[in-house]
Parts: C-alpha cells; sequence; structure tokens
C-alpha cells in the first residue's frame, strides 16, 4: 500500500497492564477485581488468570527492544491502579517507580509515551465499597490521576483517563461477563455514569498541576450499529444500541447532554437518581484528543427484552438480537472484517460532534489461528485495509493524529483467558519466549515507508 499520512502522524501499538504484566503480587500490588473475577469457576476461559500473561513487568527491557526494533514513534499502555495503590487510597512506592523505570527507557528509545490511567483493573478494596455504582469511586479515580500525574508528569505528555467506559459497566455490571461479574440494571447505568464523571474530575485534577504540553484525553470503544434489514423496528433497535454503546458517552463528553432516548429505554430499570446538577459539566470538560478503540461493526435486530419485568433488567436488555452475522470474513474470533465500519466511526463522530477534537486510532487488531512459522497474512490484510480506512476518514476531513495496532504482544484476553491472540509478537506462556509473526514485519516495513513517503 502507497498511502500517505501527514507529518507527524503517530504510528505505535497498544498493551494493558493487567493484560501483559502478570506479577500481580510484587511490587506490593494489590488485588484487583479482575484478580478476582477470574479466580471464580468458571469466569474465564480455561480458568486462566492474570499470571503469568506476558510477564512484562520482569521482561518490560525486553519489550522495549522489541518496539524499537518496530520502529514506532508511540506507546499506548496503561498503569495497574492496585500496583500504584493497592488499597485505592494508599500510595506503593514500588510500583510508581515501576513505571518510572518504564516512561523513562521509553523516553531514552524516542517513543512517545500514551498513559492510560484505568484499563479495567479496578482495586479489589473499592469494589468492596461499591465500586463504579459509588459515587465516591469517581472521587477516588480523580485522586489517583492526580497522584500519577505529579509523579510522571516530568516524563509523560498524553494522558489518558479511561479506556473503553461501555465494557466496564455493561459488560462489566450489566451482562456479569467481565469484572466484577455483576448483572444489574440501575447500577450498571451508574457505574456509566460515575465512569464520565471520574473522568471529568481526574482531568480537571491533572490539568490543576499541568505543564503547557500535557494533553488528556479519554479512549470510547465505537461498533457503528448496523440494522439488518430495512424495517422500522430493526432501525429502532439500531439506535437503541448506539444509544447504549456509543452516545450513553459520547454526548456528555462531546454534545453536553444525556443521550435522548436513554431514559426512555430503562423505564422502570432506574430512576437516574445519580446524575446531579453540574455533573455534565464536569463530564464535557474540553479534552485535547479523543481514541478510537474499532474492531467491528454490530448487526443489529429487534427482539423482545429477555425479561418482561423492568425491574429486574440488566442494563444489556435493551431488546436487540446483536447475533446476526453478515456474509463478510471474519476473525478467528468470529468478528466480522468489515474495514469500512472505522470509516463509518470515525467520519460519524466528527460530523456529529462540531468542536470534537483530534482523534487517534487507539486500537485495532484482529485473532487468527497461528500457523507453525508464524506467517499471519490475514493480520496483515486486515492491517492494511484498516489503516486504509483511516486515511479515507481522514481525506473525508477528520483530524486523525495516529494509530495503535492492538496488540505488541499476545497477552491474557479477558474472559477469553489465553486462548485468543492479538499480538504481532507470539508468547510462550511456559517459556516467556517472544517470536515476532510476520505481521510485525510488515508493520515494522510499513511505518519504515511512511517516514520516508513526502505528502503531495
Amino acid at each position: 500500500m502507497t498511502t500517505s499520512f501527514p507529518p507527524g502522524f503517530r504510528w505505535g501499538v497498544a498493551t494493558s497492564a493487567f493484560q501483559i504484566e502478570g506479577a500481580t503480587t510484587a511490587g506490593g500490588r494489590g488485588p484487583s477485581i479482575w484478580d478476582t473475577f477470574a479466580a471464580r469457576p468458571g469466569a474465564v476461559a480455561g480458568g486462566d488468570t492474570g499470571e503469568p500473561a506476558a510477564d512484562h513487568y520482569h521482561r518490560w527491557r525486553a519489550d522495549l527492544a522489541l518496539l524499537s526494533d518496530l520502529g514506532v514513534d508511540a506507546y499506548r499502555f496503561s498503569v495497574s491502579w492496585p500496583r500504584i495503590q493497592p488499597d485505592g487510597r494508599r500510595a506503593e512506592r514500588r510500583g510508581l517507580g515501576f513505571y518510572r523505570r518504564l516512561v523513562e527507557a521509553l523516553r531514552e528509545r524516542q517513543i512517545e509515551p500514551f498513559l492510560t490511567l484505568y484499563h479495567w483493573d479496578l482495586p479489589q478494596a473499592l469494589e468492596d465499597e461499591g465500586g463504579w455504582r459509588s459515587r465516591d469511586t469517581a472521587s477516588r479515580f480523580a485522586e489517583y490521576a492526580a497522584l500519577v500525574h505529579e509523579e510522571l508528569g516530568d516524563v509523560v505528555d498524553h494522558w489518558t483517563t479511561l479506556n473503553e467506559p461501555y465494557p466496564c459497566a455493561v459488560a462489566g455490571y450489566g451482562e456479569g461477563r467481565h469484572a466484577p461479574g455483576a448483572r444489574e440494571g440501575h447500577g450498571a447505568l451508574a457505574a456509566a455514569h460515575h465512569l464520565l464523571l471520574g473522568h471529568g474530575l481526574a482531568v480537571r485534577a491533572m490539568r490543576a498541576q499541568a505543564t503547557p504540553q500535557h494533553q488528556f484525553g479519554i479512549v470510547l470503544n465505537q461498533s457503528p450499529a448496523v440494522p439488518v434489514s430495512s424495517s422500522a423496528a430493526d432501525a429502532a433497535a439500531a439506535a437503541r444500541q448506539d444509544t447504549l454503546l456509543r452516545r450513553q458517552f459520547t454526548d456528555p463528553l462531546f454534545g453536553g447532554r444525556y443521550a435522548p432516548g436513554l431514559t426512555a429505554m430503562f423505564d422502570g430499570v432506574s430512576d437516574f437518581s445519580f446524575r446531579r446538577d453540574g455533573d455534565l459539566e464536569t463530564i464535557g470538560v474540553p479534552l485535547d484528543y479523543l481514541g478510537v478503540n474499532y474492531y467491528y461493526r454490530l448487526h443489529v435486530a429487534d427482539a423482545p427484552h429477555r425479561e418482561p419485568d423492568p425491574a429486574r433488567r440488566t442494563a444489556a436488555d435493551i431488546g436487540v438480537d446483536t447475533s446476526r452475522l453478515p456474509d463478510v470474513p471474519r476473525t478467528g474470533m468470529g468478528w466480522p472484517v468489515e474495514p469500512e465500519g472505522l470509516t463509518e466511526a470515525l467520519v460519524g463522530l466528527h460530523n456529529r460532534y462540531p468542536g470534537l477534537p483530534p482523534m487517534y486510532v487507539t486500537e485495532n487488531g484482529c485473532v487468527y489461528a497461528d500457523r507453525s512459522d508464524f506467517a499471519d497474512y490475514e493480520r496483515i490484510t486486515f492491517l492494511n485495509e484498516h489503516i486504509e480506512a483511516a486515511r479515507t476518514a481522514a481525506a473525508a476531513g477528520v483530524d486523525l493524529r495516529g494509530y495503535f495496532c492492538w496488540s505488541l504482544l499476545d497477552n491474557f484476553e479477558w474472559a477469553h483467558g489465553y486462548r485468543h491472540r492479538f499480538g504481532l509478537v507470539h508468547v510462550d506462556y511456559a517459556t516467556q519466549e517472544r517470536t515476532p509473526r510476520a505481521s510485525y514485519r510488515w508493520y515494522r516495513d510499513f511505518v519504515a515507508a511512511q517516514r520516508t513517503t513526502v505528502v503531495p
């Protein structure tokens, strides 16, 4: 592909703490909700846990060497909250020291750190006090964010508050398939609100002590909802899905309002009493960038509610069926491969919210079955097509500043455990040996070519 991107466009890869670090009790780290959830029988495929993951906690120097060889100029990673505050309050200096060493080494290699403060690993101590259902957790998050920012602000310029609040709230507190494994209606909607509130409070706290070069943002997963037919019922179902997954978050963040129709969707499920005067102003604090994670579109049909009684209904039960997959190629996880959905997501955000900050594609990747020679040509095709879809969005006027492939390494893939592999680099979990796949070499060559391309 000969696609050109503007000068200064960032090329990177992304990871998250719980998925790669392992060492879940090292350095004073406390338990997270994912440690607790993974220990529950049947919660995670194969009974897998966060040990050993990719043992990045001990092998980070070798992993940074892979980054250098890859030639990327940006690395998106997350900080483990329970490694910094084991009980959600007390600072653990050993955890802060680990991330300082990591970031300083990135700087030495001229790789820009993009730090994410929360990628789903809430300290279990805070979950025991109500977790994200509780307004107090938003305040605790702001305190944690200010602590990390104060400690690392001299070496980190890009600060992301949350990664994908939708799965945290709906999959974690509504569907029960992610930590903490709850199946609630009001509680899940409260969690979604308090995640956004925590985001706003954290940005304010960090900006109060920031220097001019610091930039603040949030990362949202975007799966456009496509009705499976031209019927009004399926169109309405797609609108409900879009409200739950996307507009529940984007409207308060960038539209200055709560998503229209959200309260009607959950009539009898929640009274939304967790909303307070001034919350929208806090949530809508101006941002310097928006990260977009895209993997697939959702093809939606109208369906009956699984639970007839609204009082017992979960936040995921909105009368839609997302099981109907289109006749298109699929990844090894069964996800439809539709690169045009990335263009649709980026352009749709750009058009819906005037004044939207610059965007990055902060996650995009796929799973396919491994060959013995790690010649993952399907992944190369997937990445190639999605990068082209990102370029199409930029050509349509989207202020797009970078692309991050998910992921550098094979990792703990949440409720799927270790059976699915997203890495450009294969990890043998028994030996921790790293073996770059063909996609690693392709991405390295592609990024190098972008550095030498002259934009007309």
